[in-house]
């Protein structure tokens, strides 16, 4: 177990090794913007303070190094993307109800929908504005290429978080669910493929890195989507407000399990409930088709990056990170 759990504290040490620099970057930027309206400046710091997406700075700079690129060049361009995914949060708050995140609350819950609106729309703002800053200094080709990549992955993951409003307390839309998350790793591989773009890699390399970008996403939404079913506050958000977790959602097309599991969250949910719902679902042929699946992933990735010359066992630490202790 303890090997398992370093493995996992391994792969978020160096997310902040590689990332915090444009997440820094990003709050430097934002700390020194005066907003006129001083609650939503304070719901914008507030944010900010605690957002800590080290994701996308983290593998935009990896990819740009793994490729023969200056991880210094992506810091600009990491923190625009980290307003840019902040705005997409504030906003996706709204939409879920999410009151509350890892026992603090978010700015929906702290400052209420309006001003949480608001705060989106001067993170996505910002971030643009920061964005096209940051391209001013490349060539025409790297700046439409990076305009057109961030265009279409936030289009794309915009246009899934609008659908995924019609599955909503639906509990037959595992494979659309499924699906979704998916298509949502479209932010995700454009990233790694800016930092390809800004290192003036090969196509080859693109195509590779874009992949493994793709592929990483979807096992970090899938291990989130495990973790919210451990998690009573999220499981109860989830059942009120948004799609179930996949794994429940799976564990739903067996027809015996699913009567069980409609009575455990038809109610207030508590951590017996929980415990229960676990034993069923981590116990269910579907779930572990699942599980089946993600190592599958983690393998099949692994082959295409030994044409990589650098960051080969970062890559391959990051995504085994993903499956474990499920």
């Amino acid at each position: 177990m303890s090997n398992r759990k370093n493995l996992v504290l391994q792969a978020r040490a160096l997310l902040y090794e590689y990332g915090q620099k444009g997440l820094d970057k990003a709050r430097e930027i934002m700390l020194q913007e005066k907003i006129p309206y001083q609650p939503l400046q304070e719901a914008v710091q507030y944010f900010m303070a605690s957002w800590e997406d080290v994701l996308h700075p983290a593998l935009l700079s990896l990819s740009c190094e793994a490729v023969g690129g200056n991880p210094e060049d992506t810091t600009n361009v990491a923190a625009a993307l980290v307003l840019l995914s902040g705005g997409a949060d504030l906003h996706d708050d709204i939409i879920d109800q999410s009151v509350v995140k890892d026992s603090k609350p978010t700015v929906f819950g702290k400052f209420g929908k309006d001003l949480t609106v608001l705060a989106g729309d001067v993170l996505l703002f910002k971030g643009l504005y920061t964005l096209h800053n940051a391209c001013d200094n490349l060539s025409q080709e790297q700046r439409q290429s990076i305009l057109e990549l961030t265009k279409q992955a936030f289009f794309a993951v915009s246009s899934i978080e609008a659908k995924e409003t019609s599955l909503r307390r639906k509990t037959d839309s595992a494979e659309e669910y499924f699906e979704m998350v998916k298509m949502k790793s479209a932010i995700t591989e454009a990233t790694m493929k800016m930092g390809v773009i800004l290192a003036k890699g090969t196509s080859v390399q693109m195509e590779i890195l874009g992949s493994y970008g793709r592929t990483f996403s979807i096992l970090f939404a899938l291990r989130d989507e495990f973790i919210d079913t451990f998690e009573v506050d999220e499981l109860t958000n989830r059942a009120k407000n948004e799609c179930l977790p996949l794994p429940v959602l799976l564990s739903y097309k067996n027809t015996k399990n699913a009567k069980n599991i409609a009575q455990l969250i038809s109610g207030q949910i508590t951590e017996t409930e929980v415990e229960r719902l676990l034993d069923i679902v981590l116990c269910s042929k579907e779930t572990k088709g699942l599980k089946k699946e993600m190592f599958s992933m983690v393998k099949a990735e692994g082959k295409k990056l030994r044409l990589l010359k650098m960051h080969k066992s970062v890559f391959m630490l990051l995504l085994k990170s993903t499956v474990e202790d499920l």
